[in-house]
């Protein structure tokens, strides 16, 4: 990018915008020399779309002036351009509301509120957080470096409310769902697929094959206020088959039963105890060969990257966040690595 045409800025924004798409995030750059980034562009194999917009895959940019937008989507193009480009020097916002002192921040902005995230790139880990008190976090980490699952969650009803935005916000409150446990690991087993085909005779003729594929072993138990109101709202949306199937996970099979107490769903190929309850909210996800192999569009740069990490944990004790991004013990540190 140094000659690109685009000036280095001194901290780069990648923003959301409300009422878009999760998908959706965009950057504004400022342009030394709009022709040779154009160039650059067309270097890099995106396409030229008319009007100044160019795409390749799933980035967009679109050139005004001596300015670009780059966004994962071109739908908020417009409306950046009315609401950003197009704004009086006298509303913008000092850099200092967002960051003091640490590599990057997160920031949640409604009206005149702003609500900061710190992002630390320590040796061998990156760490993002609301507070700088960690102790309940560290706490959290060192009960979960016990055991040695893919993944382990414990999330309570406001927890399990705020991740559910991204897919159905009135799940929690329709479902009457209050706690959420779950123990998985990853198992390589050989799926089975069947074809036909036909032989000289015009016969039908069935043909097996096999493919190795990563398969998750779990159990899920979900506490309700109303166990026979989460189970009918699982069954309302089709959720629960003929054969008590959850069929909201897509990996298959397991088993889904319903007790005083909630709601318990189980893989049925191996059995997982779920690991013991901590009483905390928090998210582990450890790596494994059999999560990154698995995916195929990853490029060779990434699958590193992602072979670099240990571990990704996420906690929270009532306001107070905290997201650490363990990597693996290395001679460089990562800001070298990546």
């Amino acid at each position: 990018m140094k000659n690109s045409g685009v000036r280095i800025p001194d901290f780069l924004q990648i923003f959301h915008l409300r009422d878009t798409k999760f998908s959706e995030w965009y950057s504004v750059l400022e342009l030394k020399d709009s022709q040779k980034f154009i160039s650059f562009l067309k270097k890099q194999n995106f396409v030229d779309q008319g009007n100044n917009r160019f795409q390749k895959e799933q980035f967009f940019v679109m050139i005004n002036g001596n300015h670009c937008i780059v966004g994962t989507s071109d739908l908020a193009f417009e409306k950046i351009q009315n609401q950003i480009l197009q704004t009086s020097s006298n509303s913008m916002r000092d850099a200092d509301e967002f960051i003091q002192n640490t590599a990057g921040s997160i920031s949640f902005i409604s009206g005149k509120k702003i609500q900061n995230f710190s992002i630390d790139l320590n040796k061998d880990e990156i760490e993002i957080k609301n507070n700088s008190n960690t102790e309940v976090f560290k706490a959290i980490a060192s009960q979960l470096q016990k055991t040695n699952h893919f993944m382990e969650l414990e999330l309570d009803k406001d927890n399990i409310r705020n991740f559910s935005r991204f897919f159905n916000k009135t799940i929690v409150d329709s479902s009457r769902v209050s706690y959420l446990k779950t123990t998985a690991n990853l198992e390589q087993v050989n799926d089975t697929i069947i074809s036909y085909e036909y032989d000289d005779n015009f016969n039908e003729v069935e043909k097996k094959t096999f493919q190795k594929i990563a398969q998750p072993n779990y159990t899920i138990d979900i506490t309700s206020n109303d166990p026979n109101t989460t189970w009918k709202y699982f069954q309302s949306k089709k959720w629960i088959n003929s054969e008590n199937q959850f069929t909201a996970i897509p990996f298959q099979p397991n088993v889904i039963t319903r007790n005083n107490n909630g709601i318990v769903i189980k893989s049925t190929r191996k059995p997982v105890i779920l690991s013991p309850q901590l009483k905390e909210n928090y998210i582990l996800i450890r790596n494994n060969a059999l999560l990154y192999s698995s995916l195929k569009m990853l490029s060779s740069n990434e699958k590193k990257i992602i072979s670099d990490i240990e571990y990704v944990l996420y906690g929270n004790k009532s306001k107070d966040y905290w997201v650490k991004i363990k990597a693996k013990n290395g001679e460089l540190p990562l800001i070298l690595r990546w």
